[in-house]
């Protein structure tokens, strides 16, 4: 079975712009992102504009702040500070990575946490860890609700992680944990990677090297949420996992693209709107 990620983040959507219009009927104004793009590197250009045609779709208000290549870290965190104290804006994505030079963990840790609809803030993190309300990064939040979304059983489940960044690695195993599964974290120094993989009932591949996870690492019946992006050199995208080879064992299994990656953007929104709920105490949590 082939996991569809456009399926789910158009519910998704749906639901999100059902509540951006209950949200504008209670305030009379719209749930508001502010996008911050340093630079003008065309990746991050395309996906920033993705992110505004999502939020006008359901009902989102965004908000640009563009700066040139050389701008200073001072100058970024001001921004941010703006953004933080102005109740018209609810969330705050800054575009990663920022041109070489910039702090990131420094100007994360400068978006209030309230706001922080990315979900990397070290507050945002530390409440995940510690099983508090918070907003979840995008990405691993997307993985969730596949799995969900397709009744996947995660209580008592054998779950790998392949990847142990702070954008995914990290934050997907500690959602496996808070839903009871038996989490096994892996990495580029995890001695016998096909050993690991072949336990896992859930496999999730967040690398970043392209078709590294092959059919001879898994086995029968696993599903497989690949996470993975990478750049062909024939212009095609390809995901972390080997779709041909491993999707002749697995039970269910994510493609690339059209997976997560339409996910990532139905979080992000999703993640808006909730903020906006509870700075406005129109959310229970």
């Amino acid at each position: 079975m082939t996991l569809d990620g456009k399926a789910v983040a158009a519910k998704v959507l749906a639901e999100v712009k059902a509540g951006a219009a209950a949200y504008r009927e209670r305030t009379g104004a719209p749930p508001t992102l502010a996008v911050i793009l340093v630079g003008e590197d065309p990746a991050s250009q395309l996906y920033v504009r993705s992110k505004k045609r999502d939020a006008q779709d359901v009902g989102i208000g965004s908000r640009d702040f563009l700066f040139p290549q050389g701008c200073a870290q001072a100058e970024l965190h001001a921004t941010i500070q703006r953004i933080n104290a102005d109740p018209s804006m609810h969330g705050v994505l800054l575009q990663l990575p920022l041109p070489r030079g910039l702090d990131e963990d420094a100007a994360i840790a400068t978006i209030a946490p309230a706001k922080d609809a990315d979900g990397l803030h070290p507050v945002s993190l530390g409440n995940l860890l510690a099983g508090k309300p918070t907003l979840v990064p995008c990405t691993p939040a997307g993985c969730i609700e596949i799995l969900d979304h397709y009744g996947i059983p995660l209580e008592g489940a054998e779950a790998v992680v392949v990847g142990r960044s702070r954008l995914v690695g990290k934050p997907l195993a500690q959602l496996l944990i808070g839903r009871n599964a038996t989490v096994t974290t892996c990495h580029t120094r995890t001695r016998d990677l096909a050993a690991h993989c072949r336990r896992a009932d859930i496999l999730c591949v967040a690398a970043g090297r392209a078709r590294m996870v092959t059919g001879d690492m898994v086995r029968d019946g696993v599903v497989v949420i690949d996470v993975g992006t990478n750049r062909l050199d024939t212009g095609k995208l390809a995901g972390d996992v080997d779709f041909a080879s491993v999707s002749l064992k697995a039970r269910a299994i994510t493609p690339v693209p059209g997976g997560v990656g339409p996910m990532t953007r139905a979080m992000l929104m999703r993640n808006t709107l909730l903020a906006a709920q509870r700075q406005a105490g129109l959310s229970p949590s």
